[in-house]
């Protein structure tokens, strides 16, 4: 599993690489502070694919374009797993801990 995740990471690294703009914020605050608000508005756009409106006439889920959606969150979080200067060991390993205290905070009714 670990191979996949640092293949993309590594993807990610070559198209941050690529895509380098002057534009993009210099420190990790502001650059975690940017990819923060692309993730919010990727959710937002993937959201709109839903039928969460229960004002309005449903439609169908388009399942492809919520994925392509979903990839755009991925490339976000990419991104910004390595201005944080993670690894995919550190994402485990930090999933792993949160994942224990959600299922303790569960058993407790927290």
């Amino acid at each position: 599993m670990l191979d996949k995740l640092e293949t993309l990471l590594n993807l990610q690294h070559k198209l941050a690489k690529e895509l380098d703009s002057p534009r993009y914020p210099v420190g990790v605050a502001e650059r975690v502070s940017a990819l923060s608000t692309a993730i919010i508005h990727e959710s937002v756009e993937l959201q709109r694919l839903t039928n969460w409106k229960w004002w309005k006439k449903t439609r169908q889920f388009d399942i492809e374009l919520a994925r392509g959606e979903l990839i755009d969150i991925w490339h976000f979080l990419l991104q910004a797993t390595l201005e944080l200067d993670m690894t995919a060991d550190d994402l485990l390993k930090y999933y792993t801990l949160k994942n224990k205290i959600n299922l303790e905070r569960k058993k407790s009714n927290y």
